[in-house]
């Protein structure tokens, strides 16, 4: 069964668990300009290429490599990516559209490289529609293997030259974030001892808990993996909870750093904290959600704000004007347009998730 036909099944059947309620795009969002799926029987690949919007340039975004409960579900996650990558885009000011890819993990054993190789072709094809780069569970080694096969590929380290895993620019803009929020929303000066709680330390979720540490933030951390919890707890001093219990730990700021749709109905009268900025993209389960943080007196960092550090790097480095300090630089500048936010929702009454909605689709236009 194939991804279509499940879709046209679970319609007939009336079910609407993790389905677009149009094949063109999501409820209330612009329809996607391209959706690829690419399929190779050798290699296994089964992949979906999702390009919303080139409205500002071709379009930039990750590969998410996962193991999906259905063809629908993976589907319904790279809709949402890439629509969340305009956003990104547009507030970050690149000269790049939205688009997202991902690729439903094989069960069983395979070949990865041949795998990505013919992911590389699947990006070819689309003939700079679409630029890929890191995402989770995809790596340098990943992006590098693909360059024998599409020159539209990024987050490859260079010698002598500037690219590479551009996670730790993602953390470091969602650490500026969470400062900036923590003076603006607690109304604390410094992040010294500022409770954190960290759902996730893989490779963008370590580096924020090592810049939190570093400015004297008290971490509570938790991850499916074992090992890296008792690491943060030796090298950090952080204390571990379990995951079902880190979204609602004693703590001033929640950052969610895996997987999205975290705060939900479920999650959101739990909650403690009064700030939540994180890595993970479409942290928010509805539009509704944000609405019901608000009204709980919580104040959300729009993921595609806070986290477009990693996306600035990899653009950089495609476009051949990556320098580190720079780059690092360009990052620090999300710190800027989350006070811009802070401002904009004293003016406006909306929900930051709301009123970030509307700045970035006003931007989604050709730059200047």
């Amino acid at each position: 069964m194939n991804a279509l036909t499940d879709i046209a099944r679970a319609l007939a059947a009336g079910s609407s668990d993790s389905i677009p309620s149009s094949l063109f795009g999501l409820p209330d969002q612009s329809p996607h300009e391209r959706v690829l799926l690419a399929a190779d029987p050798v290699t296994g690949l089964k992949a979906i290429l999702a390009v919303h919007s080139t409205a500002r340039g071709p379009a930039f975004g990750g590969c998410r490599f996962w193991s999906y409960d259905n063809e629908l579900a993976a589907l319904n996650d790279a809709l949402r990516l890439s629509q969340g990558m305009s956003l990104k885009n547009a507030l970050a000011n690149l000269p790049f559209g939205g688009g997202k890819a991902v690729i439903i993990k094989p069960a069983g054993d395979f070949d990865r490289p041949a795998l990505f190789a013919a992911f590389g072709r699947a990006v070819q094809s689309l003939d700079g529609a679409y630029i890929t780069a890191e995402d989770v569970g995809t790596t340098t080694a990943d992006m590098l293997g693909m360059t024998a096969h599409t020159q539209y590929v990024s987050g490859i380290p260079r010698e002598g030259a500037f690219g590479g895993d551009p996670s730790p620019k993602t953390a470091y803009g969602v650490f500026v974030s969470i400062d900036e929020g923590v003076k603006r929303v607690l109304g604390r000066e410094s992040l010294q001892g500022v409770r954190v709680a960290l759902q996730g330390l893989g490779a963008v979720g370590w580096h924020l808990a090592e810049y939190l540490h570093r400015a004297g933030a008290q971490l509570v951390v938790a991850d499916v993996n074992a090992d890296k919890v008792a690491r943060a707890q030796a090298k950090l001093g952080a204390q571990a909870v379990g995951i079902g219990e880190i979204l609602a730990a004693e703590v001033d700021v929640v950052a969610p750093c895996a997987l999205g749709a975290v705060l939900n109905a479920q999650s959101i009268p739990a909650l403690k904290a009064k700030l939540i900025a994180g890595a993970a993209n479409n942290q928010l389960a509805t539009a509704a959600d944000g609405d019901a943080l608000q009204a709980r007196g919580i104040t959300y960092l729009p993921d595609y704000l806070v986290n477009a550090g990693g996306i600035i790097s990899v653009a950089r480095e495609f476009r051949n004007e990556g320098e580190e300090t720079a780059v690092m630089n360009e990052v620090a500048q999300i710190r800027g347009r989350v006070a811009e936010l802070l401002d904009r929702i004293k003016t406006s009454g909306q929900t930051p998730a709301r009123e970030a909605d509307a700045w970035a689709r006003s931007l989604l236009v050709k730059p200047a």
